[in-house]
């Protein structure tokens, strides 16, 4: 009976076969760009480790390096990129044994965060600077996000058709790829981000007069021929967030404040990543366990409170 021979591939060369294989033309370029950014951190941190040379041992030792200089969640992501395709491997009978089992993810000290949310106080100064006059501007984006929890690009997607103003609700079933040159029409970013998402009635009648002259199919807040950069409007919030003195925070920043609200005011978890779009609820878990954390202290001093009033 011969013994069978697993791979002897370069590990690198094999991680970028398998995102040929797996992840060319099947995920967004923005999620593709991360995959080739770790296999080329691979082949400097292991240029010569085989497929058949890996294991726990080795494989801990390539995260090791990668922590040196990158945060903890930063090499966690990194990981699950590699676990990924060797779990692959292991199914393919390229490997005889997962290396990636037990990994220890360690990683360095944290720079100082800044802050990603405004409270419901900043936020509504915010809301009452705005420029919202008869005509659509960059500043009913801004409302609209802070109103919606929309990604920016689900936001400037946005058409006449895409408004249901008889049942209150935004209907979300594409994004607007805004860093090509020539931007245009793309999927949203998983299956979960097709969604409606409800709307106060205000904001549907303010922008049910905002679009009445627009095309069913036009985009309601530029031109497709004008190029939209993210870090122009950023810079243009971040003005007016410095003249109110408020945090700065970013475009994303104002969808995350929308989330952040609704789960202080006690919207369920899996009704917020519904909202957001989110493909499952650990995504939203692990966005905002420090709210959620600060949430579940206050739920334990009602407990507390509650079990004392029993005798």
């Amino acid at each position: 009976m011969s013994q069978k021979k697993y791979s002897t591939k370069l590990f690198y060369k094999y991680y970028l076969d398998w995102i040929h294989i797996y992840k060319d033309n099947a995920v967004r370029q923005v999620t593709l760009d991360k995959y080739y950014l770790v296999q080329k951190c691979l082949k400097e941190l292991a240029p010569d480790l085989h497929m058949n040379e890996l294991n726990r041992r080795n494989y801990q030792q390539i995260l090791n390096l990668y922590a040196r200089n990158h945060e903890k969640t930063t090499t966690l992501d990194f990981h699950h990129h590699l676990k990924a395709s060797l779990f692959d491997a292991v199914d393919d009978g390229l490997l005889k044994s997962d290396p990636t089992r037990r990994a220890i993810i360690k990683g360095c000290s944290p720079s100082e965060k800044k802050i990603k949310y405004l409270n419901l106080f900043d936020l509504q100064k915010l809301l009452r600077s705005l420029d919202l006059n008869s005509e659509l501007n960059w500043d009913w984006f801004f409302l609209l996000i802070a109103k919606t929890g929309l990604r920016f690009a689900e936001a400037l997607a946005l058409t006449k058709e895409d408004f249901d103003f008889e049942k209150q609700r935004i209907i979300i079933n594409k994004s607007w790829n805004y860093k090509e040159k020539i931007g245009h029409f793309q999927p949203t970013k998983n299956e979960s981000s097709n969604r409606t998402v409800m709307v106060d009635w205000q904001l549907m009648q303010q922008f049910q007069s905002l679009i009445r002259s627009k095309e069913d199919d036009q985009l309601i807040f530029f031109d497709k021929n004008q190029r939209v950069y993210n870090s122009t409007l950023n810079q243009k919030l971040a003005t007016y967030c410095e003249k109110l003195d408020i945090p700065i925070i970013s475009i994303h920043g104002l969808r995350h404040t929308h989330a952040s609200l609704l789960l202080y005011e006690g919207v369920s978890i899996a009704s917020v990543a519904k909202r957001l779009g989110h493909s499952n609820t650990t995504t939203t878990q692990e966005t905002y366990i420090h709210i959620i954390r600060e949430l579940e202290n206050k739920d334990n001093d009602k407990v507390l409170h509650h079990l004392s009033q029993l005798g």
